[in-house]
């Protein structure tokens, strides 16, 4: 396999973050309820992950303890942040000693500058479920403007945050657009379900990575997801719903979260499949949701705006389209 087909992703954190819980979650197939008994990661966990066929994640999950990060920063430096693609840092909002997370999170910015100037910086802010509903955009919009300035200092600008908690859909918002990041030809994918969704008159259409359900693109947007930190307004911004229109002309107001939410419906629905050891190539709800295999790796998900079509003629558009993907 060509190198420019594996990417290293580098997973870092203070231990008890919740890295490994959201590493099994996404990629592992496990629950939240599962995720209760996960140890803590000894050193690094190397997990090498298939994704669209032809690319290799390998992602190093890089245990937490003090004693352990102290080491690759030290002995290890040239190993660890070596061919880095892309960091994914993680804070537990809870933690009392900010000081010395931010201060971990500024050394593995400084190695990588070393090792890997080009690599992709996330931050996730994790376990977002334990903070009081009405201060959770003020303590994020708080915490990324010291981590943007920090991230800025060590050369790399473009840092993108997001608020996590396994107990709900906010890791697949954040997972899809790390590993999205890493596909570099989602254009090719976007235009193509543009063309599906003419010809089968949908509402939209979104394409799924089949064994995680992350999401890749959708036939609406060519950014599934935007990388603005304001993800915990409670606000509608129509700049972020999309709007279409039905077949009576109505406008059809789409959630901005509905990626998320269907890789968390599907997910779930997908564990519930395989402990009765069944599986599915297509699904059909309310005569107007078509969810189908588009190849060994991806899934779509459609929705139309008439109801009325008949099933046959719509199951043969997506046989025809399977060969663009």
């Amino acid at each position: 396999m060509s190198s420019n087909n594996r990417k290293k992703l580098l997973l870092m954190g203070r231990s008890g973050s919740g890295k490994s819980s959201m590493r099994s979650i996404v990629f592992s197939n496990y629950s939240a309820f599962d995720t209760r008994r996960l140890g803590a990661t000894i050193d690094v966990e190397h997990s090498h992950l298939r994704f669209l066929g032809n690319m290799t994640l390998n992602l190093w999950d890089c245990g937490g303890q003090d004693v352990f990060m102290e080491n690759y920063f030290t002995k290890q430096k040239d190993h660890i942040f070596q061919m880095v693609q892309v960091l994914i840092h993680v804070f537990d909002v809870e933690s009392q000693e900010v000081i010395k997370d931010i201060e971990i999170f500024t050394r593995a910015l400084k190695e990588l500058k070393k090792y890997s100037p080009d690599a992709k910086i996330f931050v996730l802010l994790h376990k977002m479920d334990l903070v009081q509903l009405d201060k959770r955009y003020e303590l994020f919009e708080i915490m990324m403007k010291k981590l943007q300035q920090a991230s800025a200092e060590y050369g790399f600008p473009h840092l993108v945050g997001y608020p996590t908690s396994i107990w709900d859909e906010s890791l697949y918002k954040a997972w899809s657009q790390i590993v999205c990041s890493l596909i570099p030809n989602i254009g090719v994918h976007q235009a193509t379900l543009k063309k599906l969704q003419n010809t089968l008159n949908a509402v939209e259409i979104i394409l799924f990575e089949r064994s995680t359900f992350l999401v890749i693109c959708s036939s609406n947007s060519t950014n599934v997801y935007t990388s603005d930190n304001s993800a915990l307004k409670n606000i509608n911004n129509s700049k972020n719903d999309t709007i279409e229109k039905n077949n009576n002309g109505q406008q059809l107001i789409l959630d901005p979260k509905r990626f998320e939410k269907i890789s968390n419906i599907m997910k779930n629905f997908k564990q519930s499949c395989s402990k009765l050891k069944c599986g599915f190539k297509i699904l059909v709800l309310n005569d107007n949701i078509y969810v189908s295999e588009l190849s060994s790796n991806m899934i779509c998900f459609m929705v139309l705006k008439d109801s009325n079509v008949p099933h046959e003629l719509i199951l043969e558009n997506i046989r025809k389209a399977k060969q663009y993907f």
